[in-house]
């Protein structure tokens, strides 16, 4: 009885967190989407609503439709790989970049970005500028790779978000690791190879000349041929098992997951966010809760009091970034309606 009436209270928990989803896509705020939620028991529920592509044809969202994570990378492949490094001695979190990258502003044995170390990109604790429009220097990918080292960056006088922290962060796992990013897994970078058609397009590329649908929407990544802030592409059910995995984990004690909710900041863990007043997960999640969200329109968010997890995956910049789809609000949304009492 305990299990049926557990089942009932997540399956209404969810429709009540589906509904601000599907009357987005109904309003025509957002071609569609998919909600995803996972139990620490493993429970779980994904629902999708709405379309896959609209322009130039139309095709329905599927519960296992493959959307571009964005900046989902950071936290689902590059930052659990740095934990890594850390935890087997190959890297010191406090240690700077220049000792996987040596040729870190190599001109100029005082620069500042010499000094950043592996903790502060992780949480974006650097004074580097939140974005760079790299990808319009260039299209050869090694010396994309030379200018972004031995760039004269700008200095902010607060840290702020920064994809160039994961960008670096990104070349020090090419150096460990002797190879492309693309290459360490399937469905990351420019290694993903599902059909366009079970893909949810993104945005219609104004230097590229055609309708994102399978591969990477970001500009910089997509210049770089891999990068550690952006380039991974997921179902529901994928980053729901990621999430999941971390939910074990963390009740196994799992160091590397400690640190991934251990604070840095007001705002920040290593590579997550954690609530503070508006944030993306709402305002009903628990103290111990962490998250992120991708630029395309994705987000995950895990509660670990709770034990619970939930990623809203939408195709929000298709076929423009250049309109008010209203994705903070529906995030917090949903975000609330996960985690509040159920009635």
């Amino acid at each position: 009885m305990n299990g049926a009436r557990e089942g009932n209270e997540l399956a209404e928990r969810f429709d009540r967190a589906f509904a601000p989803l599907d009357e987005a896509v109904r309003a025509a705020r957002i071609p569609g989407g998919v909600l995803g939620i996972v139990e620490r028991d493993g429970a779980r529920l994904v629902r999708a609503t709405g379309f896959a592509q609209t322009v130039p044809d139309r095709r329905p969202m599927r519960e296992d439709t493959w959307f571009d994570l964005a900046s989902l990378t950071k936290v689902i492949f590059t930052t659990p790989r740095i934990l890594t490094y850390a935890r087997d001695g190959v890297i010191d979190l406090d240690a700077p970049l220049t000792t996987v990258l040596p040729d870190l502003r190599q001109y100029d044995a005082g620069a500042w970005e010499r000094q950043v170390t592996f903790r502060q990109c992780l949480g974006h604790q650097t004074p580097f500028p939140a974005v760079e429009p790299i990808y319009t220097y260039g299209r050869d990918a090694d010396l994309l790779r030379a200018f972004v080292l031995q760039r004269q960056w700008r200095r902010l006088d607060e840290p702020v978000y920064s994809d160039i922290n994961f960008i670096l962060l990104g070349f020090a796992m090419e150096r460990l690791e002797r190879q492309r990013l693309r290459a360490f897994d399937p469905g990351s970078g420019f290694a993903f190879s599902a059909a366009p058609e079970t893909c949810a397009a993104t945005e219609d590329c104004t230097w590229r000349h055609r309708v994102l649908c399978g591969e990477v929407h970001d500009d910089n990544c997509a210049a770089l041929e891999g990068a550690g802030h952006a380039g991974l592409f997921g179902t529901a059910s994928s980053v729901l098992d990621f999430a999941h995995g971390l939910l074990g984990k963390d009740l196994a004690g799992d160091a590397s997951v400690g640190l991934m909710r251990a604070p840095l900041s007001g705002r920040r863990t290593h590579g997550w966010e954690r609530p503070y007043p508006g944030w993306s997960g709402g305002a009903l999640c628990s103290s111990g809760t962490i998250g992120h969200t991708g630029f395309t329109g994705t987000g995950l968010w895990v509660d670990f009091e709770r034990g619970r997890a939930w990623t809203l995956l939408t195709n929000r910049i298709h076929p423009t970034r250049h309109f008010d789809s209203g994705i903070a609000e529906l995030r917090q949304a949903v975000g609330d309606l996960v985690s509040g009492e159920n009635r």
